[in-house]
C-alpha cells in the first residue's frame, strides 16, 4: 500500500484536469487555513468542484479505479463483515472481493489517503484492503441503503423497550438526551432525506401506523412505516429542536431548525397540523448552498439568459418572478441578487422567512408580533438608502403600491407573486388596485416559471410517439417522432427521474407592451404582443425539453395548461 501513503496534491490534480481555476483554488486554500478542513472537502462543500470531478482527478493521479455504488448490489456476506458504526465513522464501505484475489477486499473511499480507515477495516475483516475511489455522497447513500432502515428500526425497537408504560408521557428531558433512540431516529431520518435529494419530509399518523414520506423531485415516496406509538416522541423531539411549544397539540404550529449533514448546513422549516390520529409534521429542507448558485445552473437557455441579463441591467423598475409554491422562485430571486451583489450597491431584502444568508446583503425577517410586516418594513427600508430591494412576496395592495413607488423613485425591486403566467401577472396587479399607468411605468420584466423532472440519462427508453402526443407537441402527425419514457434503475432509486430543471416564460416589458398595459389590455392581448416579440410560453419551453428527450409528455402537461 506504499503508493497510497505518498503525498498527493489535490489542487494540482484538479488544475491538471481543468476542473478548477487557479483563482478558485487560491480561494479554497485561504478557506482551508481558517477552517482547518481538508482541501477536497472544502472544494466540494463550496461547489468549486463536484464529487465526481474530485474522484476522477484522484483516480487519474493515483491509478485507482472508480465505483458508483448505486449501480451495484453488495453481497450480504461483505455487508455483515464490518459494523455499520465503523463504516459511518470513516465514510467507507467494502463492496467486493478483488477479482482473482479472494483475500483482498475492495473498499470504496472518497479519500484513499485515509490510512487509518484502511488499517481499521483491515483489522476488523482480517483481509488485505485495496481502496477504490467513490464520491462521498455515493458512499453515504449506500450506507443509508444497506444500513439506514436497520438503524431506524433498531432505534424504534430500543425506544419501545425503554418505555416501561405504554401511556407514559414524553417529557422534555427524554426527548433532549442526545444519545436517546428517538434523537437518533429523527437525526437519521433527516440525513437520509438529504442524501436522497428530498425537499420535504412528511410524518403522517394513521390509525395504527406512522408513515414517513419524502418528496423527491416534486413527487412523494414512502420511505418508512412505524407503529403509531412512536408519534408522540418523534413530534416532541422535533418541536424541542424547532423552538415550538411541546404542550400545545390542538393548533397548528410553525418552527425552524438547522442540521449539519455531511458537513453542509441545512435550514429546516417545520410545520405541525393536528389530525384525527395525532399531529402531522412536514419539514421543508433547504441547503444554503443550493440557493446561492450561479445563473448558469438555473436551466435558462442562451436566448432566455440574454433577456434575463438585459432585465437585470435596468437601474430601476420591478422584476417579478411568478409561479406556484415549490416552482423555484426563491432560487431565481437569490440568483438575481447574487448577480447584482457588488461593493458599490446597497441591497436590502424583506422576507418571510429569510431562506438563505448572503454575504454583503442586508436581510430583514418579517415579524407580525413586532408589527413588522412587508409594508412597514418596506417603508423603513426606503429610508435606508437602498439601490436594490427584494420583497419575498407581494401579498396585498399596500405592499404592491410601495414597491411601485420605490421602483419609480429610482430603485430596482425584485419580488414574487402567485400567478399562472407572465401576462396574467399584469391583470393580477390591476386586481390589487394598482393604476394601469403605474404598472406600465414600473414593471420591467416578468418571469413565470415551473420545474420539470429530468429523465434519468442511464435508464430512459426511446419509443415512437402516438398521434395524440404529436398533436399535443404541435408536430406533424405524419412524420415519425421518437420520445423518451422513464424506466427506473439503481442510480435513480427506481424513480426514472434524476433532478429537475427550470421551465421559463420570460416577458420583457417593451415600449409596445407598456402601451397595451396603459390602456388596460387583457391578458390575452399582452400575451399575443409578447409572443410577437419573441417570448416563449411555458408550454413552448416544456415542449422543447420533451423533444430533446430531457423530460416526458406527462411532465410537460403538469406545468402548462394553456396551449
Amino acid at each position: 500500500m506504499a503508493f497510497i501513503r505518498k503525498r498527493i496534491r489535490i489542487g494540482e490534480c484538479l488544475l491538471n484536469e481543468n476542473f478548477i481555476t487557479q483563482e478558485k483554488l487560491d480561494e479554497a486554500l485561504a478557506l482551508q487555513k481558517s477552517s482547518g478542513k481538508r482541501l477536497g472537502e472544502l472544494l466540494v462543500e463550496n461547489g468549486f468542484v463536484t464529487g465526481e470531478q474530485l474522484a476522477t482527478a484522484l483516480s487519474n493521479q493515483m491509478g485507482l479505479g472508480i465505483v458508483n455504488l448505486q449501480l451495484i448490489e453488495i453481497p450480504d456476506d461483505i455487508l455483515n463483515m464490518v459494523p455499520p458504526q465503523i463504516l459511518r465513522k470513516h465514510k467507507v464501505i467494502p463492496f467486493e472481493y478483488k477479482p482473482g484475489a479472494p483475500n483482498t477486499l475492495h473498499l470504496a473511499m472518497s479519500d484513499p489517503m485515509d490510512t487509518v480507515a484502511i488499517d481499521d477495516i483491515g483489522i476488523v475483516t482480517n483481509l488485505s484492503i485495496e481502496p477504490v475511489l467513490s464520491t462521498s455522497q455515493s458512499i453515504m447513500l449506500a450506507l443509508d441503503k444497506y444500513y439506514g432502515n436497520t438503524d431506524l428500526k433498531n432505534a424504534a425497537e430500543q425506544y419501545a423497550k425503554e418505555r416501561t408504560h405504554v401511556q407514559e408521557e414524553i417529557t422534555q428531558e427524554t426527548a433532549e438526551v442526545t444519545n436517546s433512540p428517538i434523537v437518533q431516529l429523527v437525526t437519521t431520518m433527516i440525513e437520509s432525506a438529504v442524501r436522497q435529494r428530498a425537499s420535504d419530509i412528511h410524518i403522517e399518523p394513521g390509525a395504527r401506523n406512522l408513515r414517513i414520506r419524502f418528496r423527491i423531485d416534486g413527487a412523494l415516496y414512502e420511505r418508512a412505516n412505524y407503529n403509531n406509538n412512536l408519534l408522540g416522541a418523534i413530534v416532541t423531539r422535533i418541536k424541542i429542536v424547532s423552538g415550538m411549544d411541546i404542550s400545545e397539540k390542538r393548533k397548528p404550529l410553525d418552527g425552524r431548525m438547522t442540521q449539519i449533514v455531511d458537513k453542509l448546513e441545512y435550514d429546516i422549516r417545520v410545520s405541525t397540523l393536528p389530525t384525527v390520529y395525532g399531529e402531522k409534521v412536514v419539514m421543508r429542507l433547504a441547503s444554503k448552498q443550493a440557493l446561492n448558485r450561479s445563473k448558469d445552473q438555473l436551466g435558462l437557455k442562451p436566448d432566455e439568459m440574454t433577456v434575463f441579463d438585459r432585465i437585470l441591467s435596468n437601474p430601476n423598475g420591478i422584476l417579478l418572478v411568478t409561479g406556484p409554491t415549490g416552482s423555484g422562485k426563491s432560487t431565481t430571486l437569490y440568483t438575481a441578487l447574487s448577480e447584482l451583489n457588488r461593493e458599490d450597491v446597497n441591497i436590502v431584502t424583506v422576507e418571510d422567512p429569510v431562506e438563505a444568508n448572503i454575504n454583503g446583503i442586508n436581510q430583514v425577517q418579517v415579524n407580525p408580533k413586532a408589527e413588522l410586516s412587508f409594508a412597514s418594513a418596506l417603508r423603513s427600508i426606503l429610508r435606508q438608502d437602498p439601490d436594490i430591494i427584494m420583497i419575498g412576496e407581494i401579498r396585498d395592495r399596500e405592499t404592491a403600491s410601495i414597491a411601485v413607488q420605490a421602483s419609480i423613485t429610482g430603485h430596482l425591486v425584485v419580488s414574487t407573486l402567485h400567478t399562472n403566467s407572465a401576462a396574467s401577472t399584469v391583470t393580477r396587479l390591476e386586481d390589487m388596485g394598482l393604476e394601469a399607468y403605474l404598472i406600465a411605468d414600473s414593471v420591467i420584466g416578468i418571469i413565470a416559471q415551473r420545474l420539470v423532472r429530468r429523465l434519468c440519462p442511464d435508464c430512459k427508453q426511446p419509443y415512437e410517439a402516438s398521434e395524440q402526443e404529436k398533436n399535443l407537441l404541435g408536430v406533424d402527425p405524419a412524420k415519425p417522432l421518437t420520445l423518451y419514457k422513464r424506466v427506473g434503475c439503481p442510480k435513480c432509486s427506481g424513480t426514472g427521474f434524476a433532478g429537475r430543471t427550470g421551465v421559463y416564460e420570460i416577458m420583457e416589458v417593451t415600449h409596445d407592451l407598456k402601451l397595451i398595459i396603459e390602456r388596460k389590455g387583457t391578458a390575452d392581448e399582452i400575451k399575443n404582443q409578447a409572443l410577437k416579440e419573441g417570448m416563449k410560453t411555458l408550454r413552448m419551453s416544456a415542449t422543447k425539453y420533451v423533444l430533446e428527450g430531457i423530460t416526458t409528455v406527462d411532465e410537460m402537461k403538469k406545468v402548462s395548461f394553456d396551449v
